[in-house]
């Protein structure tokens, strides 16, 4: 294997409060280390236009504490054809990159993995998704400060809830994942959580209904995760159609859920995913934290 010289870094998929921190100590750690980075804009598409530059620590100063990704991020869909992925390469040896470093969800991890097979290629994945949905690591980059949002948002919504005496379900990010529903549901005291996980015959609704409403107690909060089929929506309309007596709210936090400043967890913690990264002739790593320790795990 060549000596690695340069180390491309770039964000990709959703953005996630942290990547900002992931990748100030990605260019500080490296350039310590005597590598040369490169910031990659906008994803797997800026490798595919070439949108590529020479970064410094001036170019990730006073960033630590900002959410969003510098770098800014996309969902390519260039890169996912061969001929988009062959530009990509093309661009990653004129701009000298040996390794590349990528910052992003399932989808992200996935683009590196096939990148780093078809070209041999060193990529190197961190996991940057609010949703938590990664194998190899207990919280990816952005799951805190999403947890911490939501449970400051349902707080302000039971204020009302407990005045009017109403339902209010609550939906929350996740995709097929029901971290963000079920651990804010129990951070924040609700009543209960309607998770893609529990996906047994029972009624979830039902069940709730019959058991999780007092006869004395007509105000609750109720986290619903995303889904196009049956997310808060659907279940509010039934609770109109099949149990009229009660008054229901809908609250769909959306992208509220993925601004804000990272937790100190993330500042520090998704720093140190990147700066105990470093290429060491691995083709395809992903980064994960554990609560014990940092493994690195093939992707």
């Amino acid at each position: 294997m060549a000596k690695i010289k340069t180390i491309g870094v770039l964000t990709s998929g959703g953005d996630a409060p942290g990547m900002n921190a992931a990748i100030r100590a990605v260019t500080r750690a490296g350039i310590y280390n005597g590598f040369n980075i490169k910031g990659i804009y906008r994803g797997y598409d800026g490798l595919v236009t070439g949108e590529i530059k020479d970064f410094t620590t001036e170019n990730v100063s006073g960033i630590i504490g900002m959410g969003g990704t510098i770098l800014k991020t996309a969902r390519s869909k260039a890169f996912m054809t061969k001929e988009g992925r062959d530009k990509a390469f093309e661009n990653i040896k004129e701009h000298g990159i040996d390794a590349l470093v990528v910052i992003g969800g399932n989808g992200s991890l996935t683009g590196a993995m096939k990148f780093a097979a078809d070209y041999d290629l060193c990529c190197i994945g961190l996991p940057g998704t609010i949703d938590n949905d990664l194998y190899g690591t207990d919280n990816t980059i952005g799951y805190d400060t999403t947890l911490n949002t939501i449970v400051e948002c349902v707080d302000r919504i039971r204020d009302t809830a407990q005045s009017h005496e109403r339902i209010f379900f609550v939906e929350v990010m996740g995709r097929d994942a029901g971290f963000l529903a079920q651990n804010s549901a129990i951070a924040s005291g609700a009543e209960a959580a309607i998770i893609p996980e529990d996906s047994t015959d029972v009624d979830q609704l039902a069940r709730f209904m019959e058991r999780g409403i007092r006869k004395s107690k007509k105000s609750c909060i109720v986290i619903v995760s995303e889904s196009p089929k049956c997310g808060a929506m659907y279940y509010a309309e039934r609770v109109h159609k099949e149990f009229p007596d009660y008054d229901v709210r809908v609250s769909i936090l959306g992208h509220l859920q993925r601004g804000g400043r990272p937790s100190h967890e993330y500042r520090c913690r998704g720093g140190h995913h990147a700066r105990t990264t470093q290429p060491d002739g691995g083709r395809e790593k992903q980064r994960g934290l554990l609560r014990t320790a940092l493994g690195g795990y093939s992707l």
